[in-house]
């Protein structure tokens, strides 16, 4: 059975295009709003899809008048731009899963009836597997000693199945066991072999099972005081009769709590991964041993971690008659500082404000350029340059817009650049010379911004089959966040991998579970060296949760507020061969967005969560909003926003002390922590 519940979670809703594709093509005449006027039905062919993911299939849907004659009247096509593509006249299946595309005629403003519609089932199915592999976790198997084994589900394009639903077998339970979760379990001496079958295919693997051969145990931990949070390492030595070391003996963990407070302490309280412990509680942990018939415990006292510090408003500078986007502050060549706004929804218009005062925040200027959303707003390191992305631009061509900013408190437009770029930008990066900027969901461009006046094509990376929605650049690497593809790592200009800014090459892809990867920060981590990925949701449904949300409105003042879902997944990239994800950012109730990490502080934007400020020293594991990582939280509430009193924050980022944020409802903000106070007896 398909996975309805991710179906839900992908959100069904979204409207994946604006434009129109001809409902009969045999009409010479363009398809145009006046005539869906006449149409009284609509037809699709084939009535419903089936879909392998990555493949594409033909849908061709024809409107109809009174008399049974074909329309050439333009149709918008809805559905989970997550899952699906629909493209002149292909739908391709992105995320495997039960879906829905719903076609509307497309009729002018004020028209009296309901446009008809019709509904399009989709099944996205995964591909065929052509090969399954078998692999165990180090160590040997012996008699009394528990071994995981697992199985990797291959399709003939190369791609790995997620999580494969896998048979297991064991030749002879006498000698050896295996259980649904793969887990192999030495029960005597003897030969056997483990059978993983997926899907028709199988691997098998033999094993030889000896005698276990240990006699002593140490349970040994890297810490034995720790804090919420803190990773702490677990090791063991096992010796035989004759005292030598066993390296290859597998070791068992599990643990016992004692809380501090029996009453509130939930159930699950801390976590076990490989040879990694994290406590999500505070209390004493008794880390527990295994092996054989062998058994040693050692005790972790786990404290608080007792971070948290206040916050304060410091300033606001207010935009509440339309929906406010993305922010980028930044010193002028006045030595002055300056953030640049944007608006989503608000006909074109970007704004400057002066910042030097956090205080006294003070619009400069304004600058409208032709657009219907600026999402994203961006400034060079060097304060040379800013960029305005563009989408619903009146002659469609959309594009980006350069401003000069030698006079920041009053840029000026010093070009504009559309080449490739014509169905919209949502984001963008800038560097000193080059300055990224995706293509209508599809692909990122890279433009050589040394010459203001005269931008240049430099190149272009498209992943296949994939949808973007932004990307980031460090140390010469591009990391996109590509929705059910999950983050692409791509060389342009590091070298290290083979690609350059001319020639960019790919050098990884990691998936998320959700589907929906939709923002991405990499951090390098100064004390450990460790490069971590944060990689943001973003679910606009919450449908199938406790909490279903609301039915907002976008774009009408006085709505009801919004709600979103989706949380912060956090990836080890130190090895991109070898990626891991270990951690997570989740409040359940809201959604994530925009992430920026300094100095090991998490500044997330989430969304109807408001402002959050993590902490994210050391090595991270568990759920750390589970773990006392929370610094601060504040949500701005404003009576006279857009949406009053409804938190909706889109973007945030650390300023020299302060922290500025953007609300959808209610404009640009800055915060301050306080320093925590020492509290008087």
């Amino acid at each position: 059975m398909l996975n309805r519940k991710l179906a839900a979670a992908l959100g069904t809703a979204t409207i994946l295009l604006a434009f129109a594709l001809p409902a009969a093509a045999q009409q010479p005449t363009a398809a145009t709003p006046e005539a869906g006027r006449r149409v009284t039905t609509l037809r699709a062919e084939p009535p419903q899809l089936v879909i392998e993911r990555g493949r594409t299939v033909p849908l061709s849907v024809t409107g109809y008048d009174a008399q049974g004659a074909p329309v050439n009247a333009m149709i918008r096509y809805a559905g989970s731009f997550r899952a699906l593509r629909i493209r002149d006249g292909q739908v391709l299946g992105l995320v495997p899963g039960e879906y829905e595309i719903v076609a509307t005629v497309v009729v002018p403003p004020g028209s009296p009836q309901a446009p008809p519609s019709v509904r399009v089932p989709v099944v996205v199915r995964w591909p065929e597997i052509s090969q399954v592999s078998l692999s165990t976790a180090p160590g040997r198997l012996y008699a009394g000693t528990t071994l995981r084994a697992s199985a990797k589900a291959v399709h003939a394009d190369g791609s790995v199945r997620p999580d494969p639903a896998v048979t297991w077998t064991a030749s002879d339970p006498n000698v050896a066991t295996v259980d649904r979760y793969g887990f192999v379990t030495g029960r005597r001496p003897g030969n056997v072999t483990i059978t993983a079958a997926i899907e028709g295919k199988s691997a098998a693997m033999r094993l030889v099972v000896p005698p276990f051969p240990g006699a002593s145990l140490e349970a040994r931990v890297s810490q034995r005081t720790a804090r919420t949070g803190d990773v702490v390492h677990l090791s063991a030595v096992v010796r035989g009769r004759n005292g030598a070391t066993l390296p290859d003996v597998p070791i068992t963990w599990s643990y016992t709590y004692l809380p501090d407070d029996s009453i509130a302490a939930p159930g699950a309280t801390a976590a076990i991964e490989d040879t990694m412990f994290v406590a999500e509680l505070s209390g004493v942990f008794t880390i527990l041993a295994t092996a054989g018939q062998l058994t040693d415990r050692v005790v972790v006292d786990v404290r608080p971690r007792d971070v948290v510090q206040p916050i304060q408003m410091t300033g606001q500078g207010s935009i509440r008659h339309v929906h406010t986007s993305d922010l980028w502050p930044w010193t002028g060549r006045n030595g002055r500082d300056y953030a640049l706004v944007g608006t989503w929804g608000g006909d074109g218009w970007a704004y400057v404000y002066d910042i030097t005062d956090l205080e006294k925040m003070v619009k400069t200027d304004s600058i409208r350029v032709d657009a219907r959303t600026i999402n994203d707003v961006t400034v060079s390191p060097d304060g040379r340059y800013g960029a305005l992305s563009r989408e619903g631009a009146s002659n469609r061509i959309n594009g980006v817009v350069i401003l000069d900013l030698a006079d920041p408190a009053h840029p000026k437009v010093a070009s504009e650049y559309s080449e490739t770029l014509t169905g919209g930008v949502h984001n963008m990066f800038a560097t000193n010379d080059y300055l990224f900027a995706l293509s209508g969901g599809d692909k990122y461009v890279i433009i050589d911004v040394r010459n203001l006046s005269q931008p240049r094509y430099v190149s272009e990376y498209n992943h296949p089959d994939s949808y973007i929605h932004d990307v980031w650049f460090h140390d010469g690497i591009a990391y996109s966040s590509e929705w059910g593809t999950g983050v692409v790592v791509v060389d342009v200009g590091n070298g290290k991998y083979g690609g350059s800014i001319e020639q960019p090459k790919l050098i990884a892809t990691f998936p998320t579970k959700s589907g929906a990867t939709h923002e991405v920060y990499p951090y390098v981590q100064p004390k450990t060296g460790k490069v971590y990925l944060f990689l943001g949701d973003e679910i606009m449904s919450r449908q199938g949760r406790a909490w279903a949300g609301t039915r907002y409105e976008l774009n009408r003042p006085g709505g009801i507020p919004q709600t979103m879902a989706g949380y912060t997944h956090i990836v080890d990239f130190t090895d991109p061969k070898n990626p891991r994800n270990i951690a997570r950012y989740e409040n359940p109730e809201f959604g994530s967005h925009d992430i920026i990490v300094e100095n090991d502080v998490l500044y997330q934007a989430y969304y109807d969560g408001g402002l959050r400020v993590i902490d994210v020293s050391g090595e991270l594991m568990g759920n750390l909003a589970e773990q006392g990582r929370e610094i601060a939280v504040f949500k701005p509430y404003d009576p006279a926003g857009f949406t009053a009193n409804a938190p909706m924050v889109m973007n945030a980022m650390p300023w020299k002390g302060h922290i500025l944020f953007t609300d959808f409802n209610s404009g640009l903000w800055a915060a301050k922590l306080e320093p925590r106070t020492t509290p008087v007896p």
